[in-house]
């Protein structure tokens, strides 16, 4: 028997709670986000120094430097004009994405030849070359090297260019720690105990009462995978079926991208449905940029949520 909706059947309260969930994270983002976005600079600015110093201030782009030092690339696309995207500079070197990808986490293929590695690298360093700032870089238009001002000066140009970058998943992942935070909290108060559930035993093996973070839920009949669940809460007073409440944390700072993520979740309640039936309770805990068109998408696909500034919500899933 599937429990009753709480917010996917009630449009007519959308726009209030969409409204009130903006504001929540603005709260949070405006207090946050400011120290976020200040030592992240700090520490990239100095990485930039470090990237530009290992290439000899950009006079020695060539692969035995990357060989050397493949975790300055990220840096190195943004010495560029215009910044380059990892697809686009795969495109204009022609390169191996493979590649690329690994030395954007500062590895090398272990795999390739030696002499492809070197050709590949060559041309990667070629387009770079081509297209370095010289607007940021004036000392490469001279014989002599920059001074500490103007080396100072270009890494904090190359750093702002890489600070959004660097500073955005850092936000996203304070935000849904500071969302399990809240869930945790919440269910302490009300007597549950966190309690580590291993993701080998089943889903109705879970202790009545306890909650845990991050679990990998099996789905799938024949070809078994593994899905992420956030947050899984036994109730204490056990369902039919023994199945868990599933809770995934999302928060989002505008409307575009959570249209373009809703397909994920509508992907993820199907394969827990195939695989413990229609009766499995999978909801969403919001804060953020959930607008109609979404919520809509998602109250089709037969998932219902919880607002974050309404969390005495998630007493109606049986708590």
């Amino acid at each position: 028997m599937k429990m009753k909706r709480i917010n996917a059947d009630k449009p007519h309260l959308w726009k209030k709670n969409i409204a009130a969930s903006v504001d929540c994270f603005n709260r949070w983002f405006l207090g946050f986000a400011p120290n976020t976005f200040r030592s992240t600079r700090i520490k990239t600015i100095e990485h930039v120094k470090q990237a530009i110093l290992a290439t000899d201030d950009l006079r020695a782009l060539n692969a035995a430097t990357l060989k050397v030092n493949p975790g300055v690339l990220p840096t190195l696309r943004m010495c560029t004009a215009p910044p380059l995207a990892v697809d686009r500079l795969v495109g204009l070197a022609s390169s191996s994405k493979n590649l690329v990808e690994r030395m954007e986490k500062g590895k090398l293929p272990v795999k390739m030849k030696a002499s492809v590695l070197e050709t590949e690298l060559t041309k990667i360093c070629s387009v770079l070359t081509r297209l370095l700032d010289r607007d940021i870089f004036p000392w490469l238009d001279n014989r002599d090297g920059p001074t500490e001002q103007e080396r100072d000066r270009a890494s904090t140009i190359v750093a702002d260019r890489l600070c959004s970058a660097v500073a955005n998943p850092i936000i996203r992942n304070a935000q849904e720690q500071r969302q399990l935070a809240l869930i945790g909290d919440y269910l302490d108060r009300l007597g549950y105990r966190k309690q580590h559930h291993s993701s080998d035993k089943p889903l109705t093996d879970m202790a009545p009462g306890t909650y845990t973070f991050h679990l990998n839920v099996s789905v799938g009949k024949t070809h078994r995978v593994n899905i992420p669940i956030d947050v899984v809460i036994q109730p204490r007073k056990l369902r039919k079926d023994r199945l868990p409440i599933l809770i995934e944390a999302k928060s989002a700072g505008d409307f575009t991208n959570t249209n373009k993520r809703r397909k994920e979740e509508a992907t993820k309640i199907r394969q827990l449905q195939a695989t413990y039936g229609e009766s499995v309770t999978f909801v969403l805990f919001l804060c953020g940029y959930f607008g109609s068109d979404y919520l809509g998408y998602e109250a089709a696909e037969g998932i219902d949520w919880v607002w974050e500034h309404r969390i005495d919500d998630l007493v109606e899933l049986g708590l």
